[in-house]
């Protein structure tokens, strides 16, 4: 007579039911990562100079998602797996991270500068907003430390200290509206300082780099620029630094990691 088959014992019943609460748990982490990543606050890290003097290379931010509305560009990698649900413009001079125009196409972070019906040009390095110019103001110049993460130009080099720096013009704009920031001038360039007259489309608006003679931004076309950006592509606001780095930390050698840190830059808003 064949013998019935043996139940599993109660250690194996116990460790299937801990994988399954294990995986349960990681599924439900994932997706909540995923949301407080689309809609709430995402992380963001500063890959280049265009920003200047606010961005550091080497700074890392948080953006909040939900300011403007939602798209798939609020997911990430661009997942059209939400609608475009818009419900309100961002106001001049948020720094508001993006979605590059096709072809190549990534996230970028520049300074809201014209909304739909703007007309916008540049005029030997001032920016002309509906037939006004936007006051600039010289101040003190910028200076930033040579970094394996900052390089500069022989002419803008100087030094502080006997340490090497860069050594830029700022200026302080101020728009309309009563939001004021630096920007840097680096000289006359033609092609970046005076340009034609620009009239923003519905639906989108024109940013610029604080870096003004270094950023491909709405002034240039792409693939040269980004051109006007739609509203559906932006992602969120930027609203606080929360680490910078010099870029002289190395992985395997965690005291680099303290040594490298720029702390006077964390905490720091827009």
């Amino acid at each position: 007579m064949a013998k019935p088959a043996r139940s599993a014992t109660p250690a194996h019943s116990a460790s299937r039911s801990e994988t399954r609460e294990t995986a349960r748990f990681l599924l439900i982490l994932a997706l909540v990562v995923l949301v407080v990543r689309s809609f709430i606050v995402a992380p963001y890290s500063i890959p280049s100079e265009s920003m200047l003097p606010r961005l550091y290379v080497g700074d890392y931010l948080f953006v909040t998602k939900f300011n403007y509305g939602v798209s798939r560009w609020s997911l990430p990698w661009g997942l059209p797996l939400v609608p475009r649900v818009h419900w309100r413009d961002p106001a001049r001079g948020d720094v508001v991270v993006f979605r590059s125009p096709e072809p190549d196409s990534h996230d970028v972070i520049k300074r809201v500068i014209g909304l739909p019906g703007d007309t916008i040009q540049v005029r030997d390095g001032v920016v002309i907003l509906n037939g006004k110019a936007i006051p600039k103001a010289r101040v003190a110049d910028f200076t930033i430390p040579v970094s394996p993460n900052y390089h500069c130009d022989p002419q803008y080099q100087d030094t502080d200290g006997g340490q090497p720096i860069c050594r830029y013009q700022r200026y302080r704009e101020t728009l309309p509206n009563g939001r004021s920031y630096f920007v840097l001038d680096r000289g006359h360039f033609p092609d970046r300082d005076d340009t034609d007259t620009y009239t923003v489309p519905a639906g989108a608006v024109f940013l610029m780099g604080d870096n003004r003679d270094d950023s491909a931004d709405s002034r240039f076309a792409p693939p040269d620029g980004m051109g006007y950006i739609p509203m559906e592509q932006i992602e969120g606001k930027a609203v606080v630094t929360f680490f910078s780095t010099d870029g002289s930390a190395s992985w395997i050698k965690p005291w680099t990691w303290v040594t490298a840190a720029r702390f006077r830059r964390i905490g720091e808003g827009f």
